[in-house]
């Protein structure tokens, strides 16, 4: 079966991108941005949606989990918030594999709504699936950083979830 994600794990920017991202987080000892931990946000999200029965395709859960982090290097080099860096970068990269305007619009909200702790009423499946993928992704309980993380002792993963 093919998937238009399979085309954005080919996309020209978004190899360069998380490359740059890779390299940018070498020596980082707190969680990092690359491949690995992407692909773990679309495993965990599309786990989260086949358990809960969600009418939301894989597609377009892998999508967004894929692009979630892509404006990782603008926030590094210009101090700009990645996620909306991301969704400026994710608009183009989505056209470019052809998903259609609706589509890009619900990827690109839940790539600007990933980092949020509350959703309001407005928030949709996947804005929430995103978001607690990503958390979820993250292996506190395993990590050497731990003492020296800025997450809450409320908010670090301390058991193996997904």
């Amino acid at each position: 079966m093919n998937f238009r994600f399979e085309k954005i794990l080919k996309h020209k920017t978004f190899t360069e991108l998380i490359k740059k991202t890779e390299e940018r987080e070498s020596d980082r000892i707190f969680c990092r941005h690359g491949m690995e931990h992407i692909i773990s946000v679309a495993r965990i999200a599309y786990i989260m949606a086949l358990e809960h029965q969600l009418d939301i395709s894989k597609d377009i859960v892998y999508a967004a989990a894929l692009l979630h982090d892509i404006g990782r290097n603008a926030e590094y080099e210009h101090g700009i918030s990645h996620s909306q860096a991301g969704a400026d970068i994710a608009e183009q990269i989505l056209s470019d594999c052809g998903y259609s305007q609706t589509e890009t619009r619900e990827i690109i909200t839940a790539i600007l709504s990933h980092r949020h702790d509350k959703f309001d009423t407005n928030a949709s499946p996947l804005d929430m699936l995103i978001c607690k993928a990503d958390k979820l992704s993250r292996t506190c309980f395993d990590c050497k950083a731990y003492s020296e993380c800025n997450w809450s002792e409320e908010k670090k993963n301390k058991t193996l979830v997904y």
